[in-house]
């Protein structure tokens, strides 16, 4: 009867949840390729609205090339990456009264957040000049950088999460559209140091990722102060 009492205003507090990533670099290297990835989230929603995640991901970024039109220094690299994230979204749901318009109830799952994290990174780089323009073959290239590293990161995140709703009127899973642009300290990203004059010098490495996701929730149902599903 407590259940029925309150349709619509319960949901679950845990989560699991799984990502299929569009991944792409933005580094000191200019040209860059786009890959997939896959992040793994365990959830704690806090509120229904307000979800907090441990993110595990996994995924390449790369980019540059062994030619001049590709890079005109001939660097290039591979970086088969881990990374670790704890982050905490919060949803226009839990800012606005949505419950007597049509527009508020559709923008109301409309999502912002950020987290911290690291990201090791295993790369495979060109570290010697291939192109005769630039100097003798086989000489070292600037910057030489690091093959493996550890790189704090910064989650900047925007997406949209479509709530599937049980019998009882509770959000039991949800499809999750996104964006996310991390901002790595360090050069870690393509394994090349800042010290090319004009190559990109002032770039802070970055990735970003387009995301689509599922999440399904459980536990023992909380009451929430708002109707969840009008």
């Amino acid at each position: 009867m407590v259940s029925n009492a309150q349709t619509g205003f319960n949901y679950y507090p845990f989560g699991i949840g799984a990502d299929l990533s569009y991944m792409r670099a933005y580094s000191h290297v200019p040209r860059q390729d786009n890959k997939l990835g896959a992040n793994l989230n365990l959830i704690y929603n806090y509120s229904p609205y307000i979800p907090v995640s441990l993110e595990i991901q996994k995924g390449q970024l790369s980019g540059g090339g062994l030619t001049i039109d590709k890079d005109k220094y001939g660097r290039q690299f591979s970086n088969n990456f881990f990374g670790i994230y704890l982050q905490a979204d919060i949803h226009l749901g839990e800012l606005i009264n949505y419950g007597e318009s049509s527009f508020l109830n559709a923008i109301k799952n409309l999502y912002f957040g950020s987290g911290a994290g690291f990201i090791s990174n295993s790369i495979k780089a060109q570290r010697t000049n291939v192109i005769p323009q630039n100097g003798a073959i086989g000489t070292p290239l600037p910057g030489p950088g690091k093959d493996k590293s550890v790189n704090l990161g910064i989650p900047l995140r925007i997406g949209y999460e479509f709530k599937l709703f049980d019998s009882y009127d509770q959000p039991r899973s949800a499809i999750d559209i996104g964006y996310v642009q991390h901002i790595v300290f360090g050069d870690g990203i393509d394994g090349y140091t800042n010290t090319i004059s004009g190559s990109n010098s002032s770039v802070i490495n970055q990735y970003r990722e387009l995301t689509i996701g599922f999440k399904y929730f459980f536990g023992t149902p909380l009451p929430y102060k708002k109707l969840i599903r009008p």
